[in-house]
Parts: C-alpha cells; structure tokens; sequence
C-alpha cells in the first residue's frame, strides 16, 4: 500500500474540527437558533485545556459539557474556545482547544462528529473505546457517540460509550468515521 505523505487523514480531522469552530463562532454572534444544543466532549488533559482544580480533579481524563440556555461570554479563536458555565451553582471558566475536543454532538437533528486523538508523534489513533484493546483492534464501521445526558443547562458528566450502541442513533442521523472514507 501506498504511503500517504499528504496525511489527508489529519487534512479531513482539521477540516471537520473548522465546522465546531465555525458553529460557534455563528452562536457566539447570533445565539443558539431554535432547539439546537451541543454536547462537546474533550480530553481535559490535553495540551491547553485550561479548568479550575477542583473540575481537573474531578474530570481528569474528559469531560462533556453542554451549550444551551445557561453559558455565557463564549470567546472563539482559531485554535481555541473559551466560555463560562455553572458546575453545581459554581460559575467556571473553561479554556478549550480544538485538537482537544474527542466529540460533538447536536441531539435536536441528531448530527455528530467523533475525532481521532493525535498521538506525541503526529499520528492519529482511533478513539478510545471500550472494546478497543491489542487483541481486538477497533472495526471501521461508524459508532455512535456517547448517549448525552438528559437536556438540563450546563450539566457536565463524563462521556460513556456502551459496546452494546446501534450503529446509527434514532432518528435516522449517522455519526461518520473518517475511517469510512480511508482505503483499506
């Protein structure tokens, strides 16, 4: 097999994370419109990510928060979004870059993205789940996304994913791996 020295797999990553930006870039402008809502789930120790001690503690492999009716001064740049949200009657700010985000998800026209994490060394590895191990190496078919919390403000809880999950969520949306579109 040929080797792919354009890396279109961390070309399509990079595009797919330009449509989160460019989302809440628009929200951050307008508002939300009608009933959208997102689910971000990011890796709280990645590079960058900045959150209180008692969040990092609290969340410190990931995290997924919730944009609905109660945040507030959403800041978007090119490689980062910073905005403020509520934790248990505690208002919190959360720095977040877009390599770091693992997941997104709008439950209202059942649309989601799952990201590939970057390893050290510039490479992408699938996303962590829990059947992925050495003896039984992820499948290629799309997964869903972690089943969200139920819809309530800023609610915060960490990403799950059953191994039990149909492949499409109800509804008829799809989750598209990247890994559909890669020749094998």
């Amino acid at each position: 097999m040929a080797t792919d020295h354009i890396r279109y797999d961390l070309l399509a990553q990079q595009a797919l994370r330009g449509v989160v930006r460019t989302v809440l870039v628009d929200i951050a402008k307008k508002g939300i419109p009608g009933e959208h809502h997102f689910y971000i789930t990011f890796d709280t120790s990645a590079d960058g990510v900045r959150l209180s001690p008692r969040l990092r503690e609290k969340y410190p492999d990931e995290m997924t928060i919730v944009l609905q009716h109660q945040f507030w001064d959403l800041v978007v740049t090119d490689a980062t979004f910073e905005v403020g949200l509520a934790f248990g009657g505690v208002a919190e700010r959360l720095l977040v870059p877009f390599d770091a985000i693992k997941s997104f998800f709008d439950p209202s026209v059942q649309f989601g993205l799952q990201f590939e994490q970057a390893s050290e060394d510039g490479s992408a590895s699938e996303p962590a789940t829990p059947e992925s191990d050495a003896a039984n190496p992820p499948s290629p078919a799309p997964q869903e996304l972690p089943a969200p919390p139920p819809a309530s403000s800023a609610a915060v809880k960490p990403a799950q994913v059953a191994p039990d999950e149909p492949d499409k969520p109800p509804g008829g949306g799809e989750v598209v791996r990247l890994d559909r579109f890669r020749k094998k």
